[in-house]
């Protein structure tokens, strides 16, 4: 308890300024708009640590969209939404008149009468996740201002073609709490680094949404990734105009053991070509699935040129004292476990297995945080009152 009272002490002065708003691109929030989705996560998970109810809702919904599979995305804000007293809906688009052609307009409204989130992933093609998203609030906003909504659904980017803030932000958390606070990760090195992997068609939302924030923090962040494998032009010159701005550095490597030397931190990760993206989005528009086979052998074939590129123990052994903090949004392609060759070794994934399974843990503390920022008009003053009222999570634990 007087942990949790500690942390509402130092909680940044934001008002409302998140109240009513969308989560879509962390690129696009403030700074203190970050920190205060990482402190009311670390502060609902110790609600949940000390058995406290953290309910500010009695009824309502939470509205899911996943139109790409997904583990750990989908559970945590099915948890997420419990947390806070959320019932979870799953909108399978198979199943409604979505299949009949209904426009998101009109379903985006008929959703949302007694709703108050909807998380979307939509991560498959580029141009079009974060495209869909927005015409989703475009939606909403059209059903508020006219009176058909008694309340406006928040939207929350569950991941994206651009982004993966829940990701990114879950990624920042456990950072935080490795390297003992927020503010020590200034100068801290990161190896942000493509990796082979035997799969087709990785999304690049999780490395484009690490470069935009971290170089924010004034962290020094080394991309690397294969020919043909660079991320958005754009997102890019973000990350090097942040790094200038925080005092930080964004170099680009063709080389993934130039950006593991002197690593604090590294993540390895793969993503497809954009190329291969854009091409897959225009077969898949055109229903070619012959098309779709041929492109993904052809993927599958210019990732084998780059099998060399695993994080493995002498890979590990050019960062900072070979002692790095391994990072992965999982699930990990594990050389040896569930595949022959992969991003990571056996060896070094099972080094790093708790750290990997602890950083995913706080996914669903960090939606929930962004529902609540969103909900509450003075999240400050909620989370205290909850802290008094101390009510119990799980009542059967106290009889």
């Amino acid at each position: 308890m007087d942990k949790i009272r500690k942390l509402l002490e130092k909680f940044p002065q934001i008002g409302d300024m998140m109240y009513g708003k969308d989560f879509l691109l962390t690129w696009s929030k403030q700074l203190k708009e970050i920190k205060a989705v990482s402190d009311t996560a670390r502060i609902l998970k110790e609600f949940h640590a000390n058995n406290i109810s953290a309910r500010i809702f009695e009824t309502g919904l939470a509205i899911s969209v996943f139109r790409d599979k997904s583990t750990r995305t989908r559970y945590s804000f099915a948890s997420a939404c419990d947390l806070l007293g959320l019932q979870v809906n799953d909108l399978e688009e198979s199943k409604s008149q979505i299949a009949h052609g209904e426009t998101v307009r009109e379903t985006a409204n008929m959703l949302s009468y007694l709703t108050e989130v909807i998380g979307i992933r939509d991560d498959l093609y580029p141009g079009l996740g974060d495209q869909y998203q927005r015409e989703v609030i475009k939606a909403l906003d059209y059903g508020y201002d006219n009176g058909i909504l008694p309340q406006r659904p928040c939207v929350i980017n569950l991941q994206s073609d651009l982004d993966h803030p829940t990701q990114i932000l879950a990624d920042l958390s456990m950072l935080t709490d490795h390297f003992g606070g927020l503010d020590k990760l200034k100068g801290k090195r990161m190896a942000v680094t493509w990796a082979y992997s035997p799969s087709y068609g990785k999304p690049m939302s999780v490395p484009q949404g690490l470069i935009a924030l971290l170089t924010r923090l004034g962290m020094k962040i080394n991309l690397a990734y294969p020919p043909g494998y660079e991320l958005a032009d754009e997102i890019e010159e973000t990350a090097k105009r942040n790094a200038e701005d925080s005092g930080g550095e964004f170099n680009i490597y063709g080389s993934m053991k130039k950006a593991f030397e002197q690593a604090d931190i590294v993540y390895p990760k793969s993503w497809a070509p954009m190329s291969i993206l854009q091409e897959r989005k225009e077969l898949f528009s055109s229903g070619d699935e012959k098309g779709l086979l041929k492109l993904e052998k052809t993927c599958l074939e210019q990732n084998a040129q780059y099998k060399n590129w695993e994080c493995n123990q002498k890979m590990m052994k050019l960062t900072r004292n070979g002692n790095a903090l391994y990072q992965h949004c999982l699930p990990a392609d594990i050389t040896g476990v569930n595949c022959r060759a992969g991003e990571v070794s056996k060896e070094m994934f099972d080094r790093y297995m708790k750290e990997t399974y602890l950083q995913a843990g706080y996914k669903p503390f960090v939606i929930a945080a962004m529902i609540l920022l969103a909900k509450v008009k003075n999240p400050q003053k909620a989370l205290g009152k909850l802290v008094n009222l101390s009510a119990k999570r799980d009542y059967f634990r106290i009889i």
